[in-house]
C-alpha cells in the first residue's frame, strides 16, 4: 500500500495525469538501490511508517523481511515491508487451487506486502522500486529463513487507490477481501472497509507447485517445518476406537486417558506421517480439537470443563506396559474392515528397514504385493539379524499356498524348510553372485527364462 499523506508523493493518488521524470529526477532513478535494512534501522523504518503512512506503523508477524530505497548516496526514498501471508483469502485460494491443509501447510511460500511507502515525487519510481525488490526477495527469503517464495499478495484500499501500479507492474486483481483486518498471528478484527486483493507469482507456474500433490524437494522443508495436524474426523476417530477397546488395559484404575484412547492417537498419527515418539505424540495430541479429543473418548476435566490431552509421561508408560500382539491384531481387523481381506493370489514380500520415526530401530514387515496389505511385523534386535525373526514372523502369518519372497540375506536351506515343510509355502529367493555355490547350482539344473522375463 503506498502513502498517502506524504505531502510531496502523487504517484499512487486517484485520478493522477502520468508525466515523464525531469533530467534530475531521471539520474536518481537512475542510481537507486534497494537493500535489506539492518536490525538497528528498524526503528527507523517505523517511525516513518506512523508518520508518513496512511495506516500507520505496522506490527508484521512471522517471517519478514524490511527493504529501503536509496538513491546512490544512500538517503533513503523510501521503505517496504514483506510479512506473513493472511491465513486465508477465499480469491486467492480459489486462484491457486490449492485444499485447506495444502493452504495450511505451505502458506510459507506466500509473503504480503503490508507496506510501501516512498518519500519523494518522482515519476517511475514506484514502479522501478518495485520491480528491483521482487528480483530479490525470493533469494533474500531464502538466505534468511532456508526457503525461498513463489507468490506475493498486497491489498488496495480502493477508497485511497486505484491499483495501477500494480496492474502495470503485471500482478493479477483477484477480488476483494471480506473487510478484516489482522490484529495479531491468527486473531482478525472486522473493520468493514473491503480491499482490493492483487497478486504475482515470482517464478513460472508458482501456483502450479504450490496445488502439486508433492512439492519440489528444494521446497519440502516448508512443510517438514509446519506440525503434522490429525485430520480424521469425529465419526471415523469413534470407528478407530471401538477396534482399540478389545485391547486389555494394563491399569487397575482408568483415569481421563483410556487405554483404547491412547492407541486411537498413535493410530492418527501414524495415518497422518507424524513422529511417533512419546515427546511427538505429546504434542500431536496438544493439537487435537475439542471435539476429536471427545470422540477418542477421554474423559472431561470436571474442573475445566474441557478434554486434556495425554502429556509426555502418559505416553512413555504406554510404551512400556503395552501388548504389541494385541495392538497389531487390532490393526489388522481395522485394515480388514477398511480394505478388505488381503487378496490370497498376491505374493507375500518380507522387508527390513529402517522406518522414519523409529529412532533407529530395525523393523522387519511382511506386506502383499502389489497391493501394499499390511500382515505383520517385528523387530530385528541389535544382538542378531533378520534371519530368525522372520523364521519367528512365519509362524504368525498364514503362509499355506502362498508365495514368500525374501531377499539374499534369507537364501538359506533352514529358511527354505520353514517355509515348504512347516508352513507350507512356496518362496522366491534372490541370489547373488557371492552365493557361488547356490548359484551355480541353478544355472545347471534351471533352464534359464525367456528373454521377456522381468524379475
Amino acid at each position: 500500500m503506498l502513502d498517502k499523506r506524504a505531502g510531496t508523493f502523487q504517484a499512487a493518488r486517484m485520478n493522477q495525469t502520468p508525466k515523464l521524470p525531469d533530467r534530475d529526477q531521471q539520474a536518481i532513478l537512475d542510481s537507486i538501490n534497494v537493500r535489506l535494512m539492518e536490525a538497528d534501522e528498524l526503528p527507523r523504518c517505523q517511525q516513518l511508517l506512523e508518520e508518513r503512512h496512511y495506516l500507520g506503523g505496522v506490527k508484521a508477524v512471522g517471517e519478514r523481511l524490511h527493504y529501503a530505497v536509496c538513491d546512490g548516496e544512500g538517503t533513503w526514498l523510501g521503505v517496504l515491508v514483506f510479512c506473513a501471508a493472511a491465513r486465508r483469502l477465499r480469491s486467492r485460494d480459489q486462484w491457486i487451487g490449492w485444499d485447506d491443509e495444502q493452504r495450511r501447510r505451505r502458506l510459507a511460500l506466500v509473503v504480503n506486502n503490508s507496506r510501501f511507502l516512498l518519500l519523494p515525487s518522482i515519476p517511475n519510481l514506484a514502479s522501478k522500486t518495485l520491480a528491483l525488490v521482487l528480483a530479490r526477495l525470493s533469494a533474500d527469503w531464502q538466505a534468511r529463513y532456508g526457503h525461498p517464495v513463489l507468490l506475493v499478495e498486497t491489498f488496495v484500499d480502493p477508497q485511497q487507490f486505484c491499483g495501477t501500479l500494480y496492474t502495470a507492474s503485471g500482478w493479477q486483481e483477484l477480488g476483494e477481501t471480506d473487510g478484516y483486518g489482522r490484529h495479531a498471528r491468527d486473531f482478525y478484527v472486522r473493520h468493514d472497509r473491503p480491499k482490493r486483493l492483487f497478486a504475482r507469482e515470482l517464478i513460472p507456474n508458482a501456483r502450479r507447485s504450490l496445488q502439486a500433490e508433492h512439492l519440489r524437494p528444494a521446497l519440502a522443508a516448508v512443510e517438514a517445518k509446519c506440525p503434522v495436524r490429525p485430520t480424521l474426523h469425529a465419526p471415523e476417530l469413534r470407528s478407530l476406537v471401538e477396534h482399540f477397546k478389545a485391547v486389555p488395559d494394563y491399569r487397575a484404575r482408568i483415569g481421563r486417558y483410556p487405554l483404547w484412547s491412547l492407541l486411537s492417537i498413535m493410530a492418527c498419527a501414524h495415518l497422518a506421517d507424524c513422529p511417533r515418539g512419546q515427546k511427538d505424540l505429546a504434542a500431536f495430541a496438544a493439537r487435537l480439537s475439542q471435539a476429536q479429543r471427545r470422540a477418542l473418548g477421554i474423559r472431561m476435566d470436571p474442573k475445566t470443563r474441557r478434554y486434556p490431552a495425554p502429556s509426555q509421561p502418559t505416553f512413555s508408560r504406554l510404551y512400556k506396559r503395552v501388548a504389541p500382539a494385541e495392538i497389531e491384531r487390532r490393526v489388522l481387523d481395522f485394515q480388514t474392515q477398511v480394505r478388505g481381506v488381503p487378496p490370497p493370489e498376491e505374493l507375500i514380500v518380507l522387508d527390513g528397514k529402517q522406518p522414519r520415526h523409529t529412532g533407529g530401530h530395525h523393523v522387519l514387515t511382511a506386506v502383499t504385493v502389489p497391493s501394499q496389505h499390511y500382515l505383520g511385523s517385528a523387530m530385528v534386535d541389535k544382538k542378531t539379524n533378520e534371519i530368525p525373526v522372520a523364521r519367528e514372523l512365519f509362524a504368525r502369518l498364514d503362509l499355506d499356498g502362498r508365495i514368500v519372497s525374501l531377499d539374499a540375506l534369507h537364501t538359506q536351506d533352514e529358511t527354505a524348510r520353514a517355509l515348504v515343510l512347516e508352513h507350507g509355502a512356496d518362496y522366491l529367493f534372490t541370489v547373488k553372485d557371492n552365493q557361488s555355490t547356490v548359484r551355480q547350482n541353478i544355472e545347471r539344473k534351471v533352464p534359464p527364462p525367456p528373454a521377456a522375463f522381468f524379475p
